[in-house]
């Protein structure tokens, strides 16, 4: 029998660690989720929070209408914090935090639970996710402008090397840059070039001796994606890799080999899950884990998996474990872990890395050019490139050059008992859930020593007026019972908020109005119903409401219709009801399409329709796109919604159709 090296049999390496994204409704329910789920053999945490505690708004500002609880955990004081972590010792946890505008106040409230349950503070693992770039990019969850969001970064990276040494104080996040169409190529080239501002950063702040340099890169942790096409994925870890060995060595001076380490922990792909089918996203997300596990040379550090059904709404506990055992089988009951790098050697592997390092490493050079990322950002060159990136990937699944099954091929299905009660396939949050934690919010402000909270954020923000380190007087706030909304207000007063650039005005056209195409049909459609209305060009307002900053699916109808003809009005994330209609009514839109991803519809959407009939504009019809049960689908009709596209309804161009058609009912034209 052959042994698994040549030479003896070697010891079989230890499973990665196994996380699942997970956070809902309050603390209290979520720490009974963790604890259950640490029980089922999950080996570290990764939590999940709201959209008002990753903005810095608390419960009861208007943006978080619909929003409280829904997407992942609350979190608004010490408190919360408190009740999140309970009979959970945090000292022998390994627990990763996504947040970013934020994550120095949740840091903060973490390590102050730590203390109080008498833990070395020297001696806490686990990650904060803690990058803001691909917020300005992607996710949209970011707050303060560039310049100061970035010395927040550098504040906390300083301060957990000197304090918290086992702490990963940032993961540069690729992940939502694939999700918003990145290519490998730029997913490489604007994490490192991300990693390469940030150390800059940190280097230039003084706050770091040099010879502690490479205890700074040695904490440097990544966040990636791992799509459904496995061998290019795990080309792409690998070429992570060697140009992060290269970058630490050549700009930073890091000698030491295990310092160079390229750490990343992985989610797998949520944009190729589909609503369509939802069982074969078992198979993609499995192929997709292998991206990131096979080869032993490039392995994930930590890996969370998807659930199965997140294109149809909140995964239930049942449907977490699911991921979970999909890891587990994979770690225990195969010989993965029993060899050593099974693509050493082979011509085909090497020779893809070496092009994806090749083409990555020009590109990190060209953004280098234009400044480094923070200048990209801020230009809007990252921001349009990726939208026209993810602009010729839906084109490509719309002709059906990229095929997804159940999608565009082998569309005929058997029923699938799976989804055949869709109101029990998914996990709902009670609506009277966000009135619960209001009120104990106010509870707890009325509860604390007011003098002393105030004086917190006073001193807050004479330290960011300052040149100070931000993390002494922010853990001051959250020993002093503030708020996360007021900790984020006391640094918007000084620092101000931030509107990122939308990239749509300059991407360019992803598909062409070739005559007799589908395109040019919606184009002869667009003009020809202008002209019957005799008041120009068609115009659109594309909005988002409430805090959900997945603008993916907003910016590419805003580009289609464009290019079909449309004038379109987009404003980018995070407006309130109220401003969404002020701009339909000033720009005297014909149509409002409203995209909602975080599960806030059913909240906001009635608001705008309520809104705009009191503004005397109940003649527009209102379109809403985003994940949206069916249950929730025929209530948003019985509003008033004249049309809802959830993710099954992949074709845009179709899309752009339908709105022209809802335009002319509307206005008692010929369909």
């Amino acid at each position: 029998m052959a042994s698994p090296r040549a030479g003896g049999p070697r010891e079989r390496d230890r499973p990665w660690l196994m996380r699942t994204y997970a956070g809902h409704s309050t603390a209290e329910a979520s720490n009974a989720l963790y604890r259950s789920n640490l029980g089922k053999g999950q080996t570290g945490l990764s939590v999940a929070f709201d959209l008002p505690t990753q903005t810095g708004y608390d419960a009861d500002h208007v943006l978080a209408r619909g929003e409280v609880g829904r997407v992942g955990v609350p979190v608004a004081h010490l408190g919360d914090m408190r009740r999140l972590f309970q009979d959970i010792p945090l000292e022998r946890m390994n627990t990763s935090m996504t947040i970013n505008a934020t994550a120095m106040w949740l840091l903060a409230l973490y390590q102050v639970v730590a203390e109080e349950q008498g833990a070395d503070i020297a001696a806490l693992q686990g990650t904060t996710q803690n990058d803001i770039v691909k917020e300005y990019l992607s996710r949209g969850t970011h707050v303060f402008p560039p310049v100061p969001s970035l010395r927040l970064t550098t504040d906390m990276i300083t301060y957990t090397v000197h304090h918290m040494p086992k702490w990963n104080p940032i993961n540069i996040c690729s992940y939502h840059l694939q999700e918003a169409g990145a290519t490998p190529v730029q997913e490489i080239a604007y994490a490192m070039s991300t990693a390469v501002a940030v150390l800059d950063a940190v280097f230039a702040s003084g706050q770091v001796p040099e010879e502690r340099r490479g205890e700074v890169v040695g904490r440097i942790s990544f966040f990636v994606n791992a799509g459904v096409r496995f061998v290019e994925e795990m080309c792409k870890m690998r070429a992570f890799g060697r140009i992060w060995d290269t970058v630490t060595r050549e700009r930073y001076g890091v000698q030491d080999p295990r310092q160079r380490r390229f750490r990343y922990g992985v989610q797998v792909n949520s944009l190729g899950l589909t609503e369509a089918q939802p069982e074969n996203n078992v198979q993609r997300i499995v192929l997709e884990m292998l991206a990131v596990t096979l080869s032993r040379d490039a392995r994930a550090r930590a890996v969370q998996l998807p659930a199965w059904n997140e294109a149809l709404g909140l995964p239930r506990p049942w449907d977490q474990q699911w991921s979970l055992r999909i890891q587990q089988v994979l770690a225990h009951e195969s010989d993965l872990l029993e060899y050593a790098d099974i693509f050493e050697g082979s011509h085909v592997i090497e020779a893809k890395v070496a092009e994806l390092v090749e083409r990555a490493t020009a590109e990190i050079a060209h953004i280098e050019q234009l400044g480094g990322a923070m200048a990209a950002v801020e230009s809007g060159y990252l921001k349009s490139e990726l939208v026209a990136s993810h602009a010729a990937r839906r084109a490509r699944i719309e002709s059906g050059e990229e095929q997804i099954v159940g999608v565009n091929i082998h569309e005929s299905t058997e029923p699938s008992p799976l989804t055949a009660d869709l109101d029990t396939a998914i996990m709902t949050v009670d609506p009277a859930n966000e009135a619960r934690v209001v009120a104990a919010l106010h509870d707890w402000r009325r509860a604390r020593a007011e003098p002393r909270a105030q004086a917190a954020l006073g001193a807050l923000r004479s330290a960011a007026a300052g040149g100070e380190n931000l993390m002494a007087a922010t853990l001051d706030c959250a020993r002093a019972g503030v708020t996360t909304g007021e900790w984020s207000w006391a640094l918007r007063d000084v620092f101000g908020e931030y509107r990122a650039p939308t990239g749509v005005g300059s991407a360019p056209v992803a598909v062409a109005a070739r005559d007799g195409g589908p395109l040019a049909d919606v184009r002869r459609k667009v003009a020809d119903t202008a002209n019957e209305l005799g008041g120009g060009r068609l115009r659109l307002l594309v909005g988002k409401p409430g805090l959900d900053g997945h603008s993916n699916g907003a910016e590419q109808i805003a580009v289609r219709a464009r290019d079909a003809g449309f004038e379109v009005v987009y404003q980018g994330i995070r407006l309130t009801p109220e401003q969404i209609v002020s701009a339909a009514v000033a720009e005297d839109v014909h149509c409002v399409g409203l995209s909602i991803l975080s599960g806030s519809h059913a909240a906001l959407v009635p608001d705008v329709l309520e809104r705009l009939r009191r503004a005397g504009v109940e003649d527009v019809p209102v379109v809403v796109g985003g994940i949206i049960p069916a249950a929730d689908a025929l209530a948003l009709r019985a509003a008033g919604v004249a049309a809802v596209f959830t993710p099954k309804d992949f074709g845009i161009t179709g899309i752009i159709g339908r709105i022209v058609d809802e335009i002319r009912l509307a206005n008692k034209l010929e369909v």
